[in-house]
């Protein structure tokens, strides 16, 4: 997916938040990252696969 240099992380990799965003729609809350990723305002992910990885954000 990622056409720039240096290559962002993978979905599958463990800084797969590092990528670069592709889309960003915050009025509705979700930013697609470069690789697949969508990530949500509340730290929520849904990876490419279907995957979906539970928000975590620090508590306040």
């Amino acid at each position: 997916m990622c056409q720039h240099y240096p290559p962002c992380p993978s979905a599958e990799a463990p800084d797969h938040e590092a990528a670069q965003v592709k889309s960003s729609h915050p009025e509705q809350g979700w930013a697609l990252l470069c690789n697949g990723v969508l990530l949500f305002e509340d730290t929520g992910e849904l990876l490419p696969d279907g995957r979906i990885i539970a928000p975590h954000r620090s508590a306040p």
